[in-house]
């Protein structure tokens, strides 16, 4: 069985996830440990790794993480990145990318008064609400203690899918404390934005 070792840390992302997808296609690796050096790496890994059908094992070594993915013998089948289950069924496929933790200028009390609003009223696009990306600021939306919190795990629960940046989260110090969403790559934001009808920035 094929086995490969990558050395990631210190890799800015998405180039651990792109270096692991290029070893699965590339390589036909069936064994993937993939050392990184932070949580938001090991998440993304690991999570990219569990869409291709392999099972994860994670081993934090001296500050750093191995994250092994193992092909199951009888042969899972691989999955892009987006899968058509990833779709979903909205009529047009729109994605809202929010870098921010407040709207607007001139006010930060207002601004973040008027980001509670908009959060609480997309749920008004029904459906076609199809992904939620936070980036920078934005990601501060879905930790604990934030006032839009209960209202992006509504919209969760309505279907729509939630990305947040691990990248964010890391650099924020805020990776332990998201309640809301999956923790992603640039690499998966970008592929969201490419397969979405229509896309709303918030920044």
């Amino acid at each position: 069985m094929p086995a490969i070792q990558l050395d990631c840390r210190g890799l800015a992302c998405p180039n651990p996830v792109l270096r692991t997808r290029e070893a699965i296609e590339g390589n036909g690796a069936e064994i993937v440990t993939v050392l990184v050096d932070n949580p938001a790496a090991r998440e993304n890994v690991s999570r990219f790794l569990g869409r291709f059908g392999f099972c994860v094992d994670v081993a934090e070594r001296g500050g750093d993480f191995a994250v092994t993915g193992r092909k199951p013998e009888s042969g899972a089948s691989t999955c892009e990145i987006m899968t058509e289950e990833d779709l979903g069924k909205a009529e047009t496929k729109i994605l809202v990318l929010i870098g921010t933790d407040r709207l607007g200028r001139g006010d930060d009390e207002l601004g973040r008064k008027l980001v509670f609003n908009f959060v609480g009223t997309l749920k008004e696009m029904g459906r076609d609400l199809w992904r939620v990306v936070l980036l920078n600021g934005g990601v501060k939306l879905a930790v604990e203690g934030s006032d839009v919190l209960s209202g992006l795990q509504a919209l969760e629960s309505e279907g729509a899918r939630l990305l947040v940046c691990g990248t964010c989260l890391n650099h924020f110090g805020l990776l332990e404390k998201k309640r809301a969403g999956e923790t992603t790559n640039m690499l998966d934001i970008v592929t969201a934005m490419q397969l979405a009808d229509k896309v709303i920035s918030l920044t």
